[in-house]
């Protein structure tokens, strides 16, 4: 065991927390770590230290024995054989950094740990489709196509020549990594050989040239489920592309844009339009067939109704995806002023003016005051 207090390998105090000797090991550990300083045997020496200590301050009770006896209560204890799962988050200090597998258990035993590269799963895929508003309130069913990588027909995906089959590959002996010595310890690298995989094809296959992949075009349909809305993405299991030797495939990926109406607006589930009517209409009622996405619906306007106000018509919205619950529809009133008045009509409503005790020459600013419509309300 080093003879350095274990706090001061560290550059820690006594009451360091967990957290705080976990960093400062990291540092210690990248700073003098022997793949950066090659041929430092200084560097490798204080590299050795710093895990020496890291294994006793992590561990709580070797700490605490630690703490009350020093380095005599941790006698016959070999640096050899502590638990190497201590260091386990700390493998980006080696593999992730320096492009090989390596495992703690590896650096401190010798040990190695094999792991074969395994199949990949196939490549998702995304496409775009565009639909109406229409669609959007009832669902619809798409033709699509795309083009994709399948799994070939001659081999099956396999990338073997029919009649053929793989041969354990003789670089790593089938384990998929090959060992190597950096100076105090082992690590290991994928085979360059066989790709990690462990297997070579020596008779590819001939249509895909040991690929296990042949391009093909495919014309999908594709449901679109009542409610979508602009932006929405589905996801279609197993319609991406071919795996890797008979993996998984990738998923397809949709995403939906839905087309502006020409008469309606949409929020969230609802679905919002406006119409004029004239003031007679306005001050008379009147009932006015809507159009609507499943035939039509009559709306009485009552009389008396003021322009920008708001008619609520329930159940005639969107549904709501993956729900059997409905928007409503609202319907903005706006009524128009006449601009083309012939000479009678103008002589109507001076009349309707006169009886109704109406002023048209000048509002005083009592009169405006009193007529004052506040946000939201209408004034009758």
């Amino acid at each position: 065991m080093s003879q350095r207090d274990y706090y001061e390998v560290l550059d820690v105090g006594r009451d360091a927390s967990p957290e705080e000797i976990k960093k400062a090991y990291r540092q210690l550990a990248l700073r003098h770590h022997p793949d950066r300083n090659p041929g430092d045997k200084q560097a490798e020496d204080r590299f050795k230290e710093a895990a020496e200590a890291y294994s006793v301050l992590a561990d709580p009770q070797k700490r605490s024995t630690y703490d009350q006896f020093g380095a005599e209560g941790l006698r016959g204890e070999s640096f050899q054989g502590f638990n190497s799962t201590v260091f386990e988050g700390f493998e980006d200090l080696l593999g992730n950094i320096f492009g090989f597998n390596f495992g703690f258990g590896d650096l401190f035993s010798g040990g190695a740990r094999p792991r074969r590269r395994t199949a990949q799963r196939g490549r998702d895929l995304a496409l775009e489709i565009e639909i109406s508003l229409e669609e959007a309130a009832s669902g619809a069913d798409k033709e699509i196509s795309l083009h994709r990588a399948e799994a070939c027909p001659t081999c099956g995906g396999t990338g073997i020549k029919p009649g053929s089959h793989k041969e354990t590959c003789g670089a790593c002996g089938g384990r998929g990594q090959i060992r190597h010595q950096q100076g105090f310890f082992t690590v290991t690298r994928p085979c360059s050989r066989c790709g990690g995989r462990g297997e070579i094809i020596t008779a590819p296959c001939e249509e895909c040239r040991g690929t296990g992949h042949a391009r093909r075009k495919r014309d999908l349909k594709v449901r679109i489920p009542a409610g979508v809305g602009d932006g929405s993405r589905l996801r279609i299991a197993g319609e991406g592309e071919a795996g890797e030797s008979g993996a998984e495939p990738g998923d397809l990926y949709t995403l939906i844009r839905v087309r502006k109406h020409d008469f309606f607006e949409r929020e969230d589930h609802h679905l919002i339009c406006e119409i004029a009517i004239t003031f007679a209409q306005a001050a008379l009622g009147v009932t006015v067939d809507l159009p609507t996405f499943d035939g039509g619906e009559k709306l009485k306007i009552p009389a008396g109704t003021q322009s920008g106000e708001v008619l609520r018509i329930r159940g005639k919205g969107l549904k709501e995806l993956d729900s059997r619950r409905v928007g409503d529809l609202f319907v903005r009133i706006h009524v128009r002023t006449p601009d083309d008045l012939a000479k009678d009509q103008r002589a109507l409503l001076r009349q309707l003016a006169d009886l109704r005790g109406e002023n048209l020459d000048l509002l005083s600013q009592d009169q405006v005051r009193k007529s004052r419509v506040r946000p939201g309300e209408s004034r009758r």
